[in-house]
């Protein structure tokens, strides 16, 4: 274990950070509760600076650290609260473009190291892809260090322009466990049934109804599992700005997909499945691929970002933007029971090769303590 540094810049007994988070999204929502609590019990205070919606779902007060409300906004207001939260401590840490901004925004003629985690990749199109490529390049040269979850985003951060950019992996969060979770036998049936998928397989997909996702390439791949008997279910689990598009084609083109909209249930939902679809054009470190993996759930996921990274050989992995082979991959996988196994077994084992949340909330404190420890005078 990484001790606590006893010395900071401002001569505080023990290491004050502030944890800056957006929106959030689950993957970095839930690291950062992780991270709050991993570091509480090595003696680190945390002040997580977030909506106060986050706080409510994901409990960083209940991990041990304070939160400050600063809404998703880089308006002066959410950055005068913001730099005030910031005001004595040894360390910054933001997680995600936008909170990254903010932080940038709020630490302007501070000397407080600042510590960037690029949890995915902000996605744009058109003029917005300009603003994203001039925040980023913002972002990166401010921040001491650059933590990316994958080899791919620490290669954006350095041709972006980055100092100092690392792979820091995070570990996936353990679920929070249930009785009925813990007897997957008994929950599975019921969670099928309530779905509409008795007595034929489901096919699980989560994440944000947004165009990067793929979900209109998937829909294009459903067609061709209308042929297969029984026909599966496809349940997408997410909610955005293409939800009526989507449900509109799934009408008119009879396609056995339903929507869900968001859940919190999805470790449950995913239990159930036969198969996980992750169609994206692009993924840095999926929570979805990670669970799958976990649960011994066989994974199909687009050949993107830092995918072939994360789950090695252990899912199948086709081209973004190609409905054939993403629907040829399900028929082949749904008629190979031995292939499924093969791939369940080679999860689990992937899966262990993952960094605990240990190790992670480790690795970040060896940075931290890197940027506070007082530099010996020569």
């Amino acid at each position: 274990m990484t001790p606590v540094s006893s010395h900071s810049p401002h001569g505080q007994s023990s290491l004050r950070t502030v944890q800056v988070l957006g929106g959030g999204n689950a993957g970095s929502s839930a690291h950062v509760r992780s991270l709050a609590s991993g570091l509480v019990a090595r003696g680190v205070r945390v002040t997580v600076c977030a909506p106060v919606e986050a706080d409510r779902v994901y409990d960083f007060t209940g991990a041990g650290a304070d939160h400050v409300h600063v809404p998703r906004s880089s308006d002066p207001a959410s950055v005068a609260a913001l730099r005030a939260a910031c005001a004595d401590a040894d360390l910054v840490h933001a997680h995600g473009l936008h909170a990254s901004f903010r932080a940038v925004l709020a630490l302007s003629g501070r000397r407080t190291p600042l510590v960037v985690t690029w949890h995915d990749r902000a996605q744009a199109e058109g003029a917005r892809a300009h603003l994203v490529r001039l925040l980023e390049r913002r972002v990166v040269k401010a921040a001491s260090v650059v933590l990316g979850t994958s080899s791919a985003l620490v290669d954006r951060a350095r041709r972006t322009g980055a100092r100092d950019a690392r792979l820091a992996a995070v570990a996936l969060p353990a679920p929070r466990r249930t009785v009925e979770r813990d007897d997957p036998d008994r929950l599975r049936p019921k969670v099928r049934a309530e779905l509409g998928a008795t007595g034929r397989p489901l096919l699980i997909a989560v994440g944000s109804l947004e165009r990067h996702r793929g979900y209109d390439v998937l829909l294009d791949a459903s067609r061709a599992w209308r042929r297969l008997d029984p026909v599966p279910l496809v349940v997408i689990a997410g909610e955005g700005e293409l939800r009526a598009g989507l449900q509109r084609r799934i009408e008119d083109e009879g396609l056995p997909v339903r929507l869900i909209g968001s859940r919190d249930d999805v470790s449950e939902l995913l239990a159930a499945a036969d198969l996980a679809l992750l169609p994206s054009s692009w993924e840095s470190r999926s929570v979805l691929a990670q669970e799958a993996l976990h649960t011994r759930v066989p994974l199909v996921a687009t050949d993107v970002g830092g995918m072939p990274e994360l789950v090695g050989d252990a899912a199948e992995l086709v081209p973004y933007g190609d409905p054939e082979a993403l629907a040829d991959a399900v028929v082949r996988l749904l008629g190979d029971p031995e292939r499924r196994e093969f791939l369940k077994e080679r999860g689990v084992r992937q899966a262990a090769t993952w960094p605990t949340e240990d190790e992670t909330v480790a690795q970040v404190l060896s940075v931290y303590d890197e940027l506070t420890q007082p530099q010996p005078m020569i």
